[in-house]
């Protein structure tokens, strides 16, 4: 049944068979609209408000999956700074040799050559997996950023809806005490007041569920560093969100690609630092000593060098070469999986955000969504009985439902919009995260 403005019909208003409210069925058609083609051409807002900003720094650089990210790339450059350091260190030789009447005794020094450059791709593939461990940071620090805004959003969802189920409860039970002296007055029959005792139930469970809603929301932000008073003391600056941007450009600003790319670059050069490992490498050693025939007798200095090649007879390391080939194999289809996977998300992302914007901004123009004055009116009507007891708790459900959903399709916006700047590249610079570690 439909909610009736009082300007419509001043003094009741119609019956109707019960139905669901109209405000859900609203909301969905809105939904559905595409994006007006004339934001297109307005810009997006560069940056979160401030506080935002603040709450999400303080939030990453306390939480432990930004431990972790540190830990992880400290690894990486460490394996850098290790990669460029030589092979190969001098080994000192030193014998003696005691046979009958002569003794020898000699010192020598060898050292393995890099003739093939193996220290150079080395150093190459480790700077590839530094690029790809700063590249999965970003993305770890992206997907924290879009957990926290969610989780914030549906925790001030969930505490919306919370005053709007006791403002509920307030009413239905203030109307059953009514109910109940109009009965003993004779004004109404049994049947109304029961009617009016079991809304009041029924809120009193919802209410409940309600509760239970607000305490998941709350854990899921407390997971994120996020805290219940710092909620309370802010506001969704909803009506001051951006419309969405037309897509252009490609995907290789987006921390995911680059990620994909750069462990395909990783892969790469895997395998050249397998194909160079397969060369031998010839150690070269040079050695001085001295013979001495008998005991206090004439000594000869001995001066030598030795030049030693490894053999690959039993084992050639080809093994290692295909299976480098494969990986990097694999991490090229995963490039292209993931360019394809993004550039899907971004279209739907940029889609889904534009349908939640529409259906907030309509839902928001719209008349019926002032709930204390419809509450007031059905009151009113209802005292001055123009309304029946089922027709004033059904259009009051209506109207609360109404507000509830409002909450709801906040929070839905609130997700897409985080969906969309993630996808777009935007979500780091928008929360202030651009450029921190």
């Amino acid at each position: 049944m439909g909610l009736v403005d009082s300007e419509d019909l001043p003094m009741h208003l119609v019956r109707s068979p019960r139905r669901r409210p109209v405000a859900w069925l609203a909301i969905a058609l809105f939904a559905c609209l595409p994006a007006s083609p004339a934001w297109a051409a307005q810009a997006p807002e560069a940056i979160a408000p401030a506080p935002l900003r603040a709450a999400l720094l303080t939030a990453w650089q306390h939480h432990p999956s930004y431990r972790a990210t540190e830990a992880q790339l400290a690894a990486a450059r460490a394996r850098l700074a290790a990669a460029g350091q030589p092979l190969y260190n001098p080994e000192l030789e030193l014998s003696g040799d005691d046979e009958g009447s002569e003794r020898t005794t000699n010192a020598g020094l060898n050292l393995t050559l890099d003739l093939s450059g193996k220290r150079r791709v080395r150093r190459d593939a480790a700077s590839a997996h530094v690029d790809q461990a700063t590249a999965e940071a970003r993305v770890r620090r992206r997907d924290f950023a879009r957990q926290w805004f969610t989780g914030w959003a549906d925790l001030q969802t969930a505490q919306q809806r919370v005053r709007t189920g006791e403002r509920r409860l307030a009413l239905v039970t203030r109307f059953g005490e009514l109910a109940e002296k109009q009965f003993a007055a004779d004004d109404i029959s049994g049947l109304e007041r029961d009617l009016a005792l079991l809304a009041r139930d029924e809120a009193q469970a919802e209410q409940a569920q309600l509760l239970a809603e607000q305490a998941d929301a709350e854990a899921r932000f407390r997971v994120v560093g996020g805290t219940s008073e710092w909620v309370a003391g802010t506001a969704l600056p909803t009506d001051t969100l951006p419309v969405p941007e037309p897509i252009d450009g490609g995907l290789e600003s987006l921390p995911d690609w680059q990620a994909a790319h750069a462990a395909a670059t990783a892969a790469e050069r895997e395998v050249t630092v397998a194909r160079r490992n397969r060369i031998a490498d010839p150690t070269l050693g040079a050695y001085t000593g001295r013979k001495t025939y008998d005991l206090g007798g004439p000594s000869d200095n001995i001066v030598g060098v030795t030049v030693t090649v490894p053999l690959f007879v039993r084992n050639s390391y080809r093994a290692e070469v295909v299976a480098a080939q494969a990986d990097a194999d694999v991490a090229q289809a995963d490039l292209q999986r993931v360019q394809l996977e993004l550039e899907t998300d971004r279209r739907r992302a940029s889609t889904s955000y534009a349908a939640s914007l529409s259906a907030w901004k309509r839902w928001k123009g719209s008349r019926g969504t002032d709930v204390e004055r419809r509450a007031n009116l059905l009151e009113k009507l209802w005292r001055e009985g123009e309304l029946s007891t089922a027709d004033y708790l059904l259009q009051l459900k209506q109207t609360l439902d109404t507000q509830l959903a409002g909450a709801e399709l906040e929070a839905r916006l609130w997700r897409s919009y985080a969906d969309y700047l993630a996808a777009t590249g935007q979500l780091e610079r928008w929360a202030g995260l651009e450029g921190t570690p």
